[in-house]
Parts: C-alpha cells; sequence; structure tokens
C-alpha cells in the first residue's frame, strides 16, 4: 500500500513538474478552467526561452506574428513560424519553447482536458457554418472540436444559430449585440486578444461597428 501510494505522489509531482503555469508563471496565466478546458494566455519576451513541460492536446490562436523553436525531450527540434489570426491543433506534447524573434508573442491556447464529460449541445441544429457560410468560415475540425473563424462586417445581422460549449477568442475589437431565443438582448463589446467561455447558445448576432471584426470560436464535442 505504502508503494502505491508514494507512485501515486511521485506521479502526481512529476505531472505538476511540467506545469507551464508552475514552471514559467512569467509567461502562462490561466484565463478559463473548467471541466472541458484549461485556457492559457501564453506570452513570451524577444529571445525567451522556457523550461521543459507539457501540453494535453490543445488549439492554438496566434494573437501576434509567432516565430519560435521548439525543442523535444529527445533533443530533436522544429521551428513553428505563424502569422496573426492563425489557428493550428497541437497533439499532447512535451518540450521547451525558444521565442527565435526580436519582438514579444502572444496567443491563447485551449488545452482539453483528457477526461472531459460528455459536451452538450453537439451536433447542433441550427449550424452557422450551413446557415451563414460566408460569414462562418472552418479552418479545420477534428473528433474534439470544430475550429471558426467568424467574420462579422459591418452591421453584418447573423440568422438565428447555435453553438455547444465553446471558447471565443477576439481577434480584433468588436461590438456586437447577441439576441438570445427568448428574446434577450446582451451587449458584447470586445477588445482584441479578449477570451471568453460560453455555454450552449442560441442566438443572432449583429456587428454594431464600421470595421470588419473577426473571432475564433472553438467549439467542443
Amino acid at each position: 500500500m505504502r508503494k502505491v501510494l508514494l507512485a501515486i505522489l511521485l506521479a502526481s509531482a512529476t505531472l505538476a513538474a511540467q506545469d507551464p503555469v508552475r514552471v514559467n508563471p512569467q509567461d502562462y496565466k490561466i484565463e478559463i478552467d473548467n471541466s472541458w478546458v484549461r485556457v492559457l494566455r501564453v506570452k513570451h519576451a524577444p529571445h525567451a526561452k522556457t523550461a521543459m513541460h507539457e501540453h494535453p492536446d490543445a488549439v492554438a490562436v496566434s494573437l501576434t506574428d509567432v516565430h519560435e523553436r521548439l525543442t523535444f525531450p529527445d533533443g530533436t527540434t522544429r521551428e513553428v513560424s505563424r502569422k496573426r489570426g492563425d489557428v493550428a491543433y497541437n497533439k499532447a506534447t512535451r518540450h521547451i519553447e525558444e521565442n527565435l524573434s526580436d519582438e514579444p508573442f502572444e496567443a491563447a491556447l485551449i488545452e482539453l482536458k483528457p477526461n472531459a464529460p460528455k459536451v452538450k449541445g453537439w451536433p447542433v441544429t441550427l449550424d452557422p457554418v450551413k446557415l451563414d457560410p460566408v460569414h462562418h468560415l472552418v479552418p479545420f475540425e477534428n473528433e474534439r472540436v470544430r475550429v471558426l473563424r467568424t467574420i462579422l462586417v459591418p452591421h453584418v445581422k447573423s440568422p438565428l444559430h447555435e453553438h455547444p460549449h465553446y471558447v471565443v477568442v477576439y481577434l480584433t475589437e468588436l461590438h456586437t449585440t447577441m439576441t438570445l431565443a427568448d428574446g434577450r438582448s446582451i451587449d458584447n463589446p470586445r477588445k482584441p486578444g479578449e477570451i471568453a467561455w460560453r455555454d450552449p447558445l442560441k442566438h443572432v448576432t449583429e456587428n454594431l461597428g464600421d470595421k470588419t471584426a473577426m473571432e475564433i470560436q472553438v467549439e467542443l464535442k
């Protein structure tokens, strides 16, 4: 019994030691933490290099341009270059990150919890991709997530549509109203880089601004 308990304690300590929030608290801040996801805001200073750490499967949304080197436990490396607004799906990994740029970079990292409960509301009936494909693009989709790039031209008003549980990353400033299925209206002004969690939602979105706005929605399955 003692050996089993010791093994559990050692395993827990190892996992904690590999948590990026613990080993690099200046670079990783928790924005959202619930039963389904942990969302980290990642900020690396120019040429900063992290300690070795690990992530579960995750969706990365670049809030600035990114040029970094990843070093893996076996010593192999890989360079990654992304533009602001790019979205990528990363399988569970352990690595060191090094910012190769003279500029800081920032990203939102939506970590998918391995033992998350079943998501409510998937698949959706009022699918925005089918109802309004011009303004709801799908950069990628797999068995765990569907990612939408929602482009809101000035004063556009979407049809009534719905989402399951999802994370929203705002790439630009925007000011929308969300009219819910019960008729209630929610004012929704946002700044670039803000991140929000939403429970299953059925609504109409209207862009009140005079500029095109863009957001990334990570829908969970």
